[in-house]
């Protein structure tokens, strides 16, 4: 299938735009050229075009990691509760997510197989946590709340040997990326943000073992210490980063290492406590966490940190992951410089940036058309109505009109 697009292309290299023809073929760009004649036109000469965007921190298979929907709801629900958050996340105009813990392999394959719409996935299957760690669902009554099947197994593991024998099962049963919890985190029940968990060796283990398969590994750390043993480990990525300081920000750009700071869920969840809407156990560590994360990531950005796109969506609600970009602006990029962090820059740290995150012939054709001048406006992207056309692999998800249908 043959298929133009037409508008305002957006170089995200020079900030530049130009009116220009997108010429689709099948999945891919096959051309990008000052004017193509054809039939199948999406004609947005007035709008902007932009690569579709891409967020390193989703968990696309929960909506809040609530006690009661493990106690209530049987598997099959949360699997097709699953697909409404994949298609809010489309249609806010991700195309891509690298997805934190929980969708399997057989997620992948029926987003891939075009079964439900949702943004391309890369995933991570189980998230690697220690006993009594942030991905331990055992609840201080003693219950033991963890979600496990065929094709997603258990993520405990203590020691050299038992972390690289979990990260082996969660490589056999298709993580593309390993997902570990180096710290505890704001929505545990039995422990908090700044505790240190895995040892350097066990880290290290976990990231050599990746590497034989050739995948990267990505770290939840909030604390300091956390933070530190990964960096030490080699991992690939910092997710939160919440209690960095100058220093091992300084080291962490020296070495390349990427961050994902997920300012809209240290945001949203700040607010929910001071509402009283979250657990009780949450609620201080949420609000703590809100009050230093901002000024820790200014510093992070000034030292020269790698910083890319991610929000921690499924922890909070769906589809309003571009709310993300206006908070990376905020703490001191360029609008140019957030627009690559949730393109090009997110596809580099996925390691596909052979595939997408920019606008190039050759390209799977992921492209989300908009109203909003991004360099002028980039908080309005995180407007619903805003995003009036999301294509990926050359198929329309949303086109103008949708909201009105829905």
């Amino acid at each position: 299938m043959e298929m133009i697009i037409r508008g305002e292309v957006l170089n995200l290299e020079t900030g530049e735009h130009n009116r220009r023809s997108i010429l689709v073929e099948n999945n891919r760009i096959k051309a990008v050229k000052r004017h193509i004649n054809g039939e199948n036109i999406i004609d947005a000469s007035d709008k902007f075009i932009l690569p579709g965007f891409v967020d390193l921190h989703v968990h696309l298979m929960e909506d809040g990691f609530r006690v009661e929907s493990k106690l209530d709801d049987p598997l099959s629900l949360y699997f097709y509760r699953a697909t409404l958050n994949m298609r809010s996340t489309i249609e806010a105009g991700v195309t891509t997510v690298r997805d934190a813990g929980l969708a399997d392999r057989g997620v992948k394959m029926a987003a891939e197989a075009g079964i439900i719409p949702s943004p391309r996935i890369q995933i991570s299957v189980t998230p690697l946590s220690i006993t009594g760690g942030h991905f331990d669902f055992h609840t201080p009554s003693g219950l033991n709340l963890e979600r496990t099947y065929p094709g997603l197994p258990s993520g405990i593991c203590d020691g050299v040997s038992s972390a690289r024998k979990k990260t082996r099962e969660v490589l056999r049963d298709g993580a593309e990326v390993v997902k570990v919890m180096a710290t505890g985190g704001v929505m545990s029940s039995t422990d908090s943000p700044s505790d240190t968990q895995f040892t350097v060796q066990e880290l290290a283990a976990i990231v050599e073992e990746a590497s034989f398969r050739n995948r990267r590994v990505m770290v939840h750390a909030h604390g300091l210490e956390g933070i530190k043993n990964s960096l030490k480990a080699g991992v690939h990525s910092v997710e939160h980063g919440t209690y960095i300081d100058k220093k091992t920000a300084r080291h962490m750009a020296e070495m390349g290492t990427y961050l994902v700071p997920t300012f809209l869920v240290t945001r949203v969840n700040c607010r929910r406590a001071q509402r009283d809407e979250l657990p009780e156990y949450s609620r201080r560590d949420a609000i703590e966490v809100a009050r230093v994360h901002r000024e820790n990531m200014e510093t992070a950005h000034a030292e020269g940190v790698k910083m890319v796109m991610g929000t921690d969506s499924g922890v909070i609600g769906h589809g309003e992951n571009l709310r993300e970009l206006e908070y990376l602006v905020d703490i001191g990029m360029d609008p140019l410089e957030a627009l690559r962090a949730g393109t090009i820059s997110a596809a580099e740290c996925m390691g596909w940036d052979d595939r997408i995150g920019s606008i190039e012939a050759g390209k799977y054709a992921d492209l989300v058309i908009t109203d909003v001048n991004p360099l002028e406006e980039i908080g309005g992207l995180a407007d619903r109505e805003s995003i009036l056309w999301v294509v990926k692999d050359g198929r329309v998800y949303r086109s103008p009109g949708d909201d009105d249908e829905d």
